[in-house]
Formats: structure tokens, C-alpha cells, sequence
């Protein structure tokens, strides 16, 4: 198995990865294709919990790694306001 990306012994270093990504991946689709108020509740939430993920681990990130993360961040802030707009 791979070392984890951030060392800490916190709740989520328990939790695999993949099962991570791929409940990430589901809330986000669900969240387009659903679109109107409910899908931008869901990405709101995702987004929500991204911005949480990056104010804890903030102090630990290099700067570049700080720029990515906040680029997704924008990004998917983006995508629920386009789906909430659209539908």
C-alpha cells in the first residue's frame, strides 16, 4: 500500500483512498446530472468539505501544492453555481 499523502493518525487516515475517490467521483456526478437546487446542494457540500480539507492541512502544503488545491476548489465552486444557474 502507498504511503498516505499528508502523515497523521487522524479519522480519515483510516480510510482508503479509492473508496475516497470513488465516492467523490459518485457525489459529483449525481450532483451534475440531478442538476437545479439539489445537485448544487451536493456539489455545494462537496465544495464545502474540500474548503475544510484545505484550511486543516494548509500549514503542511507547499505552496504549489496550496495553488492546486485552491484551483480545484475554485473550479468545482464554479461547476455548482453553472448547475445552479442552468437548470
Amino acid at each position: 500500500m502507498r504511503a498516505p499523502l499528508l502523515s497523521g493518525n487522524g479519522p480519515l487516515a483510516r480510510v482508503p483512498p479509492l473508496a475516497v475517490f470513488l465516492v467523490v467521483a459518485a457525489v459529483f456526478a449525481i450532483g451534475v446530472i440531478v442538476g437545479g437546487e439539489t445537485g448544487a446542494l451536493l456539489l455545494g457540500l462537496l465544495a464545502a468539505g474540500v474548503a475544510v480539507l484545505l484550511a486543516a492541512t494548509w500549514q503542511v502544503l507547499a505552496p504549489v501544492e496550496r495553488a492546486g488545491r485552491v484551483l480545484v476548489l475554485v473550479v468545482l465552486v464554479a461547476v455548482t453555481i453553472s448547475v445552479l444557474v442552468t437548470k
